[in-house]
């Protein structure tokens, strides 16, 4: 049992020794008046980030060009306040003028084609009338011979050899009017089956010709909306190709933020979310319209709309600090943010006790500019070690000198 007992105080002195013998090495003894100490309160968590963002136009619309082609005159300025349907530049563009005018007699000469055989139409159905009339003429002369040599074969004046060639030429007659009409029948459905295709292809043509005016008309190129004129830098005699970008307009308001957020509140963002600037002694409401979720250097970024009109006086580029809410206020243990957060990877902090400080895991929770939440491993009351710790190293414990 003695011997117990004197094991016991050895492993004690030696902890002490060990213990002390950090305190007083090197670099193991801090000035307190480098650090800032923190006290864990029990208060109201805000959960909301502060922001700081850049007002940007409400609508950019962007000016590409149509059509490709040399730059003949140069309207309006770069930075000018435009119109919608204003000429800003007009372009020249020999092939599409040249493919205007192929266009053009290609549509004149299938429309006079359409004539043409309109034409031969109306007149093959004269002829088909004329026809077909004297056909019917031909039946009623014979019907009325007929008729008469029968009567004069009755008292024995016509043989009945004039009678059969009677019949003879009528049913010859009316065989003959039968093929004629089906004749004409199949000609009127040859001949209007190709005027159709005739008119269907001149209706192509005068779309494509159509189009070919509108893509000669899009050389004078105009604002699509009414803003300001950026981005626009051209001179004359300088080549353009189809599709290529000419400048922007942007709406004369500033009615978005554009804000880059770290990448740690990603999970915690969703568009619809609100948020307020303060400005002009006013407060405004903001709602989170789009996220871009591509992280580049650690941040992401997010864009803001204004909840009816915005600020009059806001420009465009002027950094603003709007707040977003990412949830509902709470009470909780709260600690002030501070670059501890970076140096323990928000894992673990100093706390302090008397001269000495030691190193303690925790749990933390929601974070903003201002405020941490504390989930365990702290109470309220105690000292924190809320400025940058990294100097400490390794240690689990420093001596805190005045």
């Amino acid at each position: 049992m003695p011997a117990l007992a004197l094991g016991l105080a050895l492993a004690a002195g030696l902890w002490w020794l060990r213990d002390g013998a950090e305190a007083l090495a090197p670099g193991a003894r801090i000035e307190r008046t480098r650090l800032t100490l923190a006290e864990v309160r029990a208060g109201r968590y805000d959960d909301v980030i502060l922001l700081r963002g850049q007002a940007a136009p409400t609508r950019s619309v962007f000016l590409d060009a149509v059509e490709g082609g040399r730059v003949e005159r140069r309207l309006v300025e770069d930075g000018a306040l435009v119109q919608a349907g204003q000429p800003l530049v007009v372009l020249a563009n020999g092939s599409l003028q040249l493919e205007v005018i192929r266009s053009e007699a290609e549509v004149a000469n299938q429309l006079n084609n359409l004539r043409t055989l309109e034409i031969q139409l109306e007149r093959l159905r004269a002829d088909n009338r004329r026809l077909m009339a004297e056909i019917e003429w031909q039946l009623q002369r014979v019907g009325a011979r007929g008729e008469r040599d029968a009567e004069l074969a009755r008292v024995g004046f016509v043989s009945p050899a004039v009678l059969r060639d009677g019949e003879d030429e009528r049913r010859y007659l009316e065989q003959r009017r039968d093929i004629t009409r089906a004749s004409q029948r199949t000609d009127e459905a040859l001949q209007g089956e190709q005027a159709r295709l005739l008119r269907e292809s001149a209706q192509r043509l005068q779309a494509n010709l159509a189009l070919a005016r509108a893509n000669l008309d899009a050389l004078t190129v105009r604002a699509p909306v009414a803003g300001r004129l950026t981005g626009f830098d051209l001179t004359p005699g300088q080549s353009l190709a189809r599709g290529q970008r000419l400048g922007q307009v942007d709406s004369t308001d500033a009615g978005r933020v554009l804000a880059p957020l770290d990448e740690f509140h990603l999970p915690r963002v969703a568009p619809g979310q609100s948020a307020e600037l303060e400005l002009d002694g006013r407060t405004w409401p903001l709602r989170l319209a789009r996220i871009d979720p591509q992280v580049k250097a650690g941040q992401f970024q997010v864009e803001l709309v204004f909840e009816g009109e915005p600020p009059a006086g806001l420009r465009r580029g002027q950094t603003v600090q709007p707040r977003l809410a990412l949830g509902a206020s709470g009470e909780a243990l709260l600690l002030p943010a501070g670059a501890f957060l970076a140096d323990g990877d928000g894992r673990e902090v100093w706390v302090v006790d008397g001269d000495r400080a030691e190193r303690r895991a925790v749990t933390l929770g929601r974070r903003n500019a201002l405020q941490v939440e504390v989930l365990a491993g702290l109470r309220a009351g105690e000292q924190v070690i809320v400025s940058s710790t990294a100097s400490f190293g390794e240690r689990r414990r420093v001596q805190l000198t005045d």
